[in-house]
């Protein structure tokens, strides 16, 4: 038979595991919503049509590519043809739903890279990711610039700038 005390032991012992699994729970969901909690950048697809880029017979006016480039397009993995526009504003890629590249790769992080543009040139960072992130076949540790066709890789995806 058990005595008094090990059965009080051992419901102390099962709520502090309790206790210790709702703490991780609250961490994990608080680091997802912080994860997220960047705007939207650019979304994938048809370019907006805004009153602002309209010309005078309605119809909208075309952004000039920067750099010679237009363009990221994906063409390895899960999302390949897909395109994203090369507007200026930075390109977050990732699992996050909020990305402008959203990732369903397993091996890519909710936060794992930014592409961005500064004096007509496109950088790559990679954001803390777990796996990493490639610029042909060397791993980028810090903004890495970006040419034409050279392959970008996270995880199974791989896309190129065009």
């Amino acid at each position: 038979m058990t005595s008094p005390l090990a059965v009080q032991v051992m419901r102390f012992a099962f709520l502090i595991l309790l206790w210790l699994f709702i703490y991780a729970l609250v961490r994990a969901i608080r680091s997802e919503l912080r994860a997220s909690g960047a705007p939207r950048v650019q979304s994938v697809g048809k370019p907006r049509r805004s009153k602002r880029n309209a010309s005078s017979d309605g119809r909208a006016a075309v952004a000039k590519p920067r750099g010679g480039l237009s363009q990221l397009v994906v063409v390895e993995g899960s999302l390949a043809g897909t395109r994203v526009a090369l507007t200026g504003k930075p390109i977050f890629i990732g699992r996050a739903n909020d990305s402008t590249l959203v990732l369903t790769d397993d091996y890519a992080s909710t936060r794992h890279a930014r592409i961005s543009e500064s004096s007509g040139t496109w950088y790559l960072e990679d954001l803390g990711s777990t796996n990493g992130t490639f610029v042909g076949q060397q791993k980028v540790d810090g903004p890495v610039s970006l040419e034409a066709g050279v392959p970008i890789q996270i995880g199974k995806t791989v896309m190129e700038l065009r």
